[in-house]
């Protein structure tokens, strides 16, 4: 076997090794079933345990409220794009969007093409440097719903407070930051991400939503689609992403084992602070986003020359640090330092960009 890389992939991303061992060792035989959990029925006794328990550990790790229902599905946050007009819109028939980034105003852009959604901010014309101020928000008070991005993935930025909106349920696409800190999911009216980052392996899609808000989907919204229909059976209505929820079920484990949310944020910040320094210290390498702003989660920074950007992806590429090139709409290069990433390769990353600068 390979010695492992240090793999700053915005996602698909890095998962825990001992994760990945642990799945490995029960891969051919679950608990003495006698066979893999990727062949398991979903109907079956021994995988609604699985099920039942990975809910009740989410539901322990993110503290979530009775008032809020788990549903595990398939489609990514993609699909949660439509699926949020679909059953959240029809209760006003408003909605505003906080467009701060690529994923938000692809959202934004979909909801268009379910009813009469409006930009209560829009970052586009300072490329998505910044997260808008509380003051800055032009909300509407008989909106359905207020949505937005709390981490930006492509241009480095995070929400560094929860919007206020009264009445007006927030709807988050928490896909690059969920368990990477705590938050108070009460304050939610819906939360939706896809697992590849912090939770586990693309193709599971975890949604917590406000029990209330489910149900005003139109009737003729296909059963898949409708939050009340996925409820009342259980995010059975087809096969679930069976092996992506027993996945999530041993990083919650990993969670927990390394002292749970308030835990993994302190070392969220250890490592981000590590590589903020390196940048604010640097002559050579700028970050994207302005320091009210910044993401603990993707870093984002750039030379200015693109092709010297290229070379420090290909050289840190052969020092076993990979997927650092920036998403093809911005350049430059970009670390996502999610839960897994040890703090060994943050600090082998910031060594190699001092060490980088002094060869350029």
């Amino acid at each position: 076997m390979g010695e492992r890389i240090y793999n700053f992939s915005a996602g698909p991303a890095m998962m825990p090794e001992s994760v990945l061992a642990r799945a490995a060792a029960e891969m051919l035989d679950w608990n003495g079933s006698g066979m893999s959990v990727m062949e398991m029925s979903h109907r079956s006794k021994t995988y609604a345990a699985i099920f039942e328990d990975v809910e009740r550990s989410l539901r322990e790790v993110m503290e979530i409220p009775d008032s809020h229902r788990v549903l595990f599905l398939q489609g990514g946050a993609t699909l949660q794009f439509s699926m949020v007009p679909i059953n959240l819109l029809p209760r006003t028939g408003r909605a505003d969007y906080a467009i701060t980034g690529e994923f938000s105003k692809k959202a934004f852009q979909e909801g268009r093409k379910v009813g009469e959604v409006r930009a209560a901010a829009d970052l586009s014309g300072e490329n998505f440097c910044r997260i808008p101020a509380q003051s800055e928000l032009a909300l509407d008070a008989g909106a359905a719903y207020f949505h937005y991005c709390m981490n930006n993935t492509i241009f480095g930025t995070k929400w560094p407070y929860l919007p206020e909106t009264g009445d007006v349920p927030l709807a988050c696409d928490m896909s690059s930051c969920i368990l990477s800190e705590p938050v108070d999911v009460s304050r939610f009216g819906l939360i939706y991400a896809g697992a590849q980052k912090n939770m586990g392996p693309a193709g599971l899609t975890v949604v917590i939503l406000r029990e209330d808000l489910a149900g005003a989907a139109p009737a003729s919204t296909p059963g898949l689609l409708d939050y009340a229909a996925l409820i009342k059976s259980g995010s059975m209505l087809n096969t679930p992403p069976t092996y992506g929820v027993y996945l999530l079920g041993l990083v919650l484990d990993w969670v927990r084992s390394q002292g749970g949310l308030t835990a993994m944020r302190q070392h969220n910040l250890a490592k981000a602070a590590v590589l903020y320094d390196a940048l604010d210290g640097s002559r050579l390498f700028k970050p994207s986003a302005d320091k009210g702003s910044r993401s603990m989660m993707n870093v984002t920074f750039f030379t200015g020359d693109p092709e010297l950007d290229g070379r420090f992806v290909k050289e840190a590429a052969a020092a076993g640090l990979v997927t650092l090139k920036g998403h093809r709409a911005v350049g430059g290069m970009r670390a996502s330092i999610y839960n897994a990433m040890p703090m060994e390769g943050v600090e082998k990353l910031a060594a190699f960009m001092r060490e980088f600068e002094k060869r350029c």
